[in-house]
């Protein structure tokens, strides 16, 4: 009896949960099958060049976006070379973006950016450049000499595990203006680097990326991330040594000014680290706390309190309850735009109410992936209510079926995860 009733009573309180998801799939689709919209001119056009990219010559008078989109198809696609290389470099660059560095040398490296003009140049993104990089060969291309880069904002040598506390002096004096800096994996930087590169840059930078960086320790460089007057940028993923007395005595100075912060993979914080978040960092705009599995329901409500204005936040893999996940977005979803629940076991039916009551006329971007129980029918809910969700991230939901897929009403929605080859759908903007 005690079973039955139990049984029972579980029945009712589902019921009772469904009953609150009132979503009727349309038929505007008529039944028919989802296809690829038929790409633009513009991307036939891109998908040619980077098919002959050997028969460039030239870049001169392409705008610096749709250069950046032809290197990072010619990176994805395994076709970059030394040849579009040096076409890229060539003439007055303003920008040199690339995502992956691994196809160069040394000689290829030091050869075009040796004699590349770097009077006008502001952005420099060389990631996975450890084969091609070290050093020596950022001296006698890159960072010749004191203020060689003077136009210079923003650098990114991600990957460069061939990068040294010297080269990472030799780039700070040769660009006194960098604002942003990525040195996430540079695995031979260590805290006496960051502390010099704070003494140059203590006024100008206002972007730092040093994520899996284990040769830095947090308490070490405090002082000088404090030290950092712009800092409104700081990520520090996958530190393992990131504990909650570091994360209370940085935000507790600095907190105010942070508008993005990412602590993914720092498995040592607790409740404690989001509390003195939520209290500090009302302005906060980007927050990423994936995979800490310390964090338990408390965490997420100090959030909720405090970060009123946040936009973008990740909570991958952790363990969170539906009721305050939704809580939650009930509390910050008035400007949310981009939400990742991946890998969260227990999102369902509260979030789903929440995120269409809430993220209506914001959301852009939803990752679910892996949460199996989102019904059909919260998937619609949550579709046919938020207008300008553009990208839903469905990977490992077995659960969903044609009748979400064929029936909400977003055209121009972009799913990702359930059909077709999974390496297809891991490509920019998505995945970035």
């Amino acid at each position: 009896m005690a079973r039955e009733s139990n049984s029972s009573a579980s029945k009712k309180d589902d019921a009772v949960i469904d009953a609150n998801i009132k979503w009727v799939p349309s038929n505007c689709r008529n039944g028919k099958a989802l296809g690829k919209p038929a790409p633009s001119l513009r991307d036939l056009c891109m998908k040619v060049l980077c098919e002959n990219a050997e028969e460039i010559e030239s870049l001169e008078g392409v705008p610096d976006v749709l250069k950046h989109r032809l290197m990072s198809m010619l990176c994805q696609s395994r076709k970059m070379g030394s040849q579009i290389f040096n076409v890229l470099v060539s003439g007055l660059p303003t920008e040199i973006q690339l995502g992956d560095c691994s196809w160069a040398t040394e000689e290829q490296f030091q050869g075009a950016l040796g004699g590349c003009n770097t009077d006008k140049l502001k952005v420099v993104q060389l990631d996975l450049c450890g084969r091609c990089m070290p050093d020596y060969v950022l001296r006698a291309s890159l960072a010749q000499s004191p203020n060689s880069l003077p136009s210079l904002t923003s650098i990114s040598l991600k990957g460069d595990y061939r990068l040294t506390d010297d080269g990472l002096n030799a780039i700070v004096a040769s660009a006194p203006s960098l604002s942003s800096i990525n040195l996430s994996q540079c695995s031979l930087i260590t805290s006496g680097g960051i502390i010099a590169l704070a003494d140059k840059l203590e006024k100008t930078l206002r972007e730092l990326y040093i994520n899996e960086c284990q040769n830095l320790d947090p308490m070490t460089i405090l002082s000088a991330l404090v030290k950092l007057k712009a800092l409104e940028v700081l990520s520090m993923s996958g530190i393992e040594t990131v504990n909650d007395k570091f994360v209370k005595k940085l935000i507790s100075e600095r907190g105010s000014n942070f508008k993005e912060l990412s602590f993914a993979d720092c498995r040592k914080l607790t409740a404690a680290s989001m509390k003195v978040i939520g209290e500090k960092c009302s302005g906060l705009r980007a927050l990423d706390l994936s995979n800490l599995n310390r964090l338990t329901d408390p965490a997420i409500c100090h959030l909720g309190n405090g970060c009123r204005s946040i936009q973008k936040i990740k909570l991958r893999r952790n363990k969170f309850s539906d009721e305050a996940i939704a809580a939650f977005v009930e509390a910050a979803g008035g400007s949310l735009t981009e939400l990742s629940f991946n890998n969260v076991g227990k999102v369902g039916q509260h979030t789903a109410l929440a995120i269409s009551r809430r993220c209506s006329s914001t959301l852009n971007s939803l990752d679910l992936s892996f949460c199996r129980e989102m019904t059909n029918e919260a998937l619609g809910l949550i579709v046919d209510s938020c207008l300008n969700l553009r990208i839903l991230k469905l990977f490992g939901c077995t659960q969903v079926t044609n009748v979400f897929l064929e029936g909400h009403s977003n055209s121009l929605l972009k799913i990702v995860g359930l059909k077709g080859p999974i390496l297809e759908q891991l490509e920019t903007p998505y995945f970035l």
